[in-house]
């Protein structure tokens, strides 16, 4: 186990985690490895790693690193 910061909190991660892991973890539903999520909906979210956005299709190949700072923004509809 590892420990990174998720969001402001830290959390601990298992060596093998990705981003898509962490991404499905927040969205609560599971993510392909092409970053969109499986029942075909919108996702609407970022990622960004130590400050560098993450393209999604980049989030399965991803690896989480030990102390890195990891931010998972959701798009919100409204103004």
């Amino acid at each position: 186990m590892s420990t990174i910061t998720l969001n402001g909190t830290s959390q601990a991660v298992s060596e093998d985690t990705t981003l898509v892991d962490l991404v499905a973890q927040a969205a609560g539903r599971p993510i392909g490895s092409d970053g969109h999520a499986l029942d075909g909906s919108r996702l609407g979210m970022a990622v960004a790693v130590d400050a560098v956005v993450v393209p999604r299709s980049r989030w399965h190949r991803t690896p989480v690193v030990a102390g890195q700072t990891i931010e998972i923004i959701t798009a919100v509809q409204g103004g």
